[in-house]
């Protein structure tokens, strides 16, 4: 298969940062194209600077490409100005390894973080030649297959795509690998249907065509149901269990051009009980799973030596909750001292932080800020979200922080929560206030604190899919008293910085994150309008898609306001009630009800088992430490 370089290398140079489609990047593979049985395009569908240090492309990127008759490349979205470009001159999508064109490879797998990447599948489609609607596909075409969060529910893209993946990809793209192998060396029987429907009957992945939806006179959906007999009625996640055995990527990509991370990541621990009841992430990621202290070390050594990173991230959904974090920073902050390697903790719970953890983190030369995340304002709304961190907690956590040197914090808060007031909001404000209060009686006068605001909402296959989620309007409006309520003590304010999003592109993710197959057609309109990276502030039109929705939904008596701002009931079937995550329905409302009741919920992995049920209804268990190892120094400090 010929590189489209030739035909791309003149384009570049009227385009802005031609250098994130050059390739050639430290540790990317190119194999032959003829030896290659299987051939995998694997897309972020966001720019280079956002999809080039995401985790999970790159671990089934080497993956697949250590399979020695499988070929996997990268492709990411092209900006406005080469996709106008590209259309004038012909040039298709193509990947930045080889710049093959990517309608040519045998998958195109997209991951999707969050649900506003979706008009930027439909660009690369459309420059891939690859028709939109997978009913138009023929077997000259790429199998289109959804996997990443945002594909544990993937019905508003049902019309776009040929499969998705629910849960951990590992193991799932090697045998899906193998299902596309043996299909082919019997000369590909029965077309794309009969290798659509040896992957649908895994149970593994999901085939939107195999399954028809039908609907109430309410809008309501009745049921979904296979359409054909040898196809299972439920699609259940995939876990990999031993992170051990899956020790990758083992030799990270280094960028060419800027990226978001400049760093080495290394995932410590996967899945989380915490029970926060709004995340999503934690709750289909279950049950916890732990790296051993000498796995991370073998995979930090690795990563530093194959790229020449001066800063490691160890990455978890909580990573302060690692049982041998302390080990495991001291281990490494001993072995690295002399290298001036820094280690970063992404996600740190007050709960679960000390300074003495802090100070390990600090020894590699680097001491930026602490950042926490609340979430909640108040003390109440913390308990209904079943995030416990009280604001003596934080205030004793930054005044130690302070007390051993540190001059900025950042706190994280989300807006619009399920029964929030003014009241609990404002609360942000005193607690921000306070934190530089307890700063300035640790002897500091020179302290920040910074609050970061989201709107919140509701997710999938978490206590909060049946919540209703808050109006726009309301969310910006308890924004602008948070502003003031901050500004309000001018001594105090101007060491509080205040960063916000609207409460606009939430609704719109609101839409897309618990929408149904009739909302394809809202991203479709919009894409055709021009909608184009609509994770992007800049690029992001609400009112494009408000105009979208009324054309495509109404004449079907449902809104966006019929997505977004209604509770369901209890008994509602929702778009994803045929997908499973391991959770039960029943435990989910039940926590539901909990919340409104405001009722914590304790950790499953220090008490008795909660009967979520994903370990006995995925055959899977916590998996937590302490092994007792110890990260022994590579040489002599």
């Amino acid at each position: 298969m010929e590189s489209v370089f030739p035909q791309l290398e003149p384009l570049l140079a009227q385009v802005n940062k031609p250098i994130q489609y050059v390739g050639g990047e430290l540790n990317a593979t190119v194999k032959d194209w003829e030896t290659s049985t299987v051939r995998w395009a694997l897309m972020y569908p966001d720019a280079y600077e956002v999809g080039l240090p995401n985790q999970g492309v790159q671990i089934l990127y080497e993956i697949l490409n250590e399979q020695p008759d499988v070929l996997a490349e990268r492709t990411y979205a092209v900006w406005s100005d080469l996709e106008a470009l590209m259309r004038e001159h012909n040039v298709p999508q193509f990947t930045v390894d080889a710049h093959r064109p990517v309608g040519a490879f045998d998958v195109l797998g997209l991951s999707f973080a969050t649900e506003l990447g979706y008009t930027n599948m439909l660009t690369a489609l459309d420059l891939s030649g690859i028709p939109l609607l997978a009913v138009d596909r023929d077997d000259s075409h790429p199998i289109v297959l959804a996997g990443g969060h945002a594909a544990f529910n993937p019905e508003p893209i049902a019309d776009f795509i040929d499969a998705a993946v629910l849960g951990d990809g590992e193991e799932a793209v090697l045998e899906m690998t193998a299902v596309i192998r043996q299909w082919k060396s019997e000369g590909c029987p029965g077309g794309r249907d009969e290798v659509l429907l040896r992957l649908a009957k895994t149970e593994a992945v999901y085939v939107p065509r195999f399954y028809d939806v039908e609907y109430l006179s309410d809008g309501r959906i009745k049921r979904v149901v296979p359409n054909r007999a040898d196809v299972p009625f439920r699609i259940h996640k995939r876990t990999t269990m031993d992170l051990d055995a899956w020790p990758y990527p083992k030799k990270p990509l280094v960028p060419m051009a800027e990226t978001v991370h400049e760093r080495a990541s290394v995932e410590i621990f996967r899945g989380c009980t915490r029970g926060c009841r709004f995340c999503q992430a934690g709750m289909i990621t279950r049950p916890v799973r732990e790296r051993s202290i000498t796995g991370i070390g073998e995979m930090v050594e690795t990563s530093l030596r194959s790229t020449g990173f001066e800063e490691i991230g160890l990455l978890s959904l909580s990573s302060a909750d690692h049982s041998e974090i302390a080990e495991v920073t001291k281990g490494l902050a001993d072995r690295y001292e002399d290298e001036k390697v820094s280690l970063s903790l992404p996600s740190t719970r007050v709960d679960a932080f000390n300074i003495d953890l802090a100070n390990e983190l600090a020894r590699g030369g680097r001491r930026s800020g602490l950042t926490f995340a609340p979430e909640g304002g108040s003390e109440r709304l913390r308990r209904v979200i079943n995030k416990m961190v009280s604001k003596e907690d934080l205030i004793r956590t930054v005044t130690a922080a302070y007390a051993s040197g540190w001059r900025q914090v950042k706190l994280y808060f989300m807006c619009g929560l399920p029964t929030e007031t003014d009241e609990d909001v404002l609360e942000i404000a005193e607690m921000a206030h306070d934190v530089i209060r307890a700063g300035r009686a640790a002897g500091n006068r020179d302290v920040r604190c910074t609050v970061s605001i989201g709107a919140f909402v509701p997710k999938p296959h978490t206590p909060f899919q049946w919540a209703a989620q808050e109006d726009a309007d309301v969310v910006d409006a308890r924004l602008k008293l948070l502003r003031e309520a901050i500004n309000a003590d001018r001594s105090l304010g101007r060491q509080i910085g205040y960063r916000y999003h609207d409460g606009k592109p939430s609704v719109i993710e609101g839409l897309l994150s618990r929408g149904d197959r009739r909302v394809g057609a809202v991203i479709r309109a919009v894409w055709e309008d021009g909608g184009r990276f609509d994770g992007w502030h800049e690029h992001f039109s609400y009112e494009r898609w408000v105009q979208a929705a009324e054309r495509a939904l109404e004449p079907l008596g449902v809104s966006l306001a019929w997505f977004t701002t209604r509770e369901r009931e209890e008994l509602e079937v929702l778009p994803w009630d045929h997908l499973d995550s391991g959770l039960d329905r029943e435990w989910l409302w039940q926590d539901w009800q909990e919340a409104l009741s405001e009722q914590e919920l304790d950790d499953c992995r220090w008490t008795p088992c909660f009967d979520c049920g994903v370990c006995p209804g995925m055959g899977t268990e916590i998996q937590i430490g302490p092994t007792g190892a110890k990260l022994l120094p590579l040489s002599v400090v």
